[in-house]
């Protein structure tokens, strides 16, 4: 929910912000909030939490980073309907780098949500023919949230969830200041609205990456995407709240997600021969 309703604020902070050090100052508000709240924890500070924090805070600066970016010239609906398309992505991913299939009835809930997703993209409509910069920029997003999500999985019950947060939301904000100079970007002026929605942003970024590190010390990357599938529908709610009408279509994509969720945790017992 929190992460559905994180769109609608950075599309209206774009129209006053530049994205790599909008996402900079996001992140280092999030990774200031929790380093006054677990500051004792840090003494205890690993080589390995180092690394982990290090690489999962470099998939979230350039999966948060290019997603803004491409919220300059698209919709928060149509930004949360692209970035989910990571849905399918990460059984691959998990399959190739953690040598974990995807057990059936995970399959039959991502074909759902993936379903849904499409679907709901009927909510977008483009204004010229092809993919533009926003949305090339939006569909290279999913890689890197699809590599965070695998590799949240693959250190989750190897290191402090604690530490490895901090460290994951300092070095997101760290790496998203230094795209500002292959960008040509420059420091934005930071309006009232701009420190408003960055502070909050902060915070429910550390709310998020937070459970997401907790979590998916028990719950698998495939259960973890099909969860996170429910996003756009909150995005669109969202939006419609903001003046945005979901079609027809979108509604029934919403539930085909839901529905997803729901497969997806079915478990098939088989018969013990007699």
């Amino acid at each position: 929910m929190l992460w559905g309703a994180t769109f609608l604020i950075v599309h209206h902070a774009m129209q006053s912000a530049s994205p790599f050090f909008f996402v900079g100052i996001r992140f280092a508000v999030g990774a200031l909030i929790l380093s006054l709240v677990f500051w004792r924890s840090l003494s205890g500070m690993t080589s390995k939490d180092l690394l982990a924090g290090t690489c999962i805070g470099f998939c979230i600066a350039i999966g948060y980073s290019f997603q803004t970016w491409g919220m300059q010239t698209i919709s928060s609906s149509q930004s949360a309907f692209m970035t989910a398309m990571y849905v399918p992505l990460v059984p691959l991913l998990q399959w190739l780098f953690l040598k974990r299939p995807p057990r059936l009835m995970s399959w039959c809930g991502i074909i759902l949500a993936f379903i849904g997703l499409l679907l709901l993209s009927g909510n977008t409509q483009n204004t010229h023919q092809g993919l533009g910069i926003g949305e090339i920029v939006t569909l290279i997003s999913t890689l890197a949230i699809a590599g965070e999500i695998i590799l949240i999985s693959g250190y989750a019950e190897k290191v402090d969830i604690r530490r490895v947060t901090i460290i994951q939301l300092a070095a997101a904000s760290l790496f998203s200041f230094l795209f500002m100079v292959p960008a040509g970007e420059t420091v934005s002026y930071l309006s009232p609205m701009v420190i408003v929605s960055a502070a909050g942003l902060g915070l429910m970024s550390a709310m998020i990456q937070l459970t997401m590190n907790w979590a998916q010390q028990s719950v698998s990357p495939t259960r973890a995407t099909v969860i996170y599938a429910g996003e756009p529908v909150w995005a669109g709610i969202a939006g419609r709240l903001a003046g945005e009408v979901l079609p027809s279509l979108a509604l029934l994509g919403g539930a085909l997600i839901v529905a997803g969720v729901l497969v997806s945790e079915l478990k098939i017992k088989r018969r013990s021969r007699q």
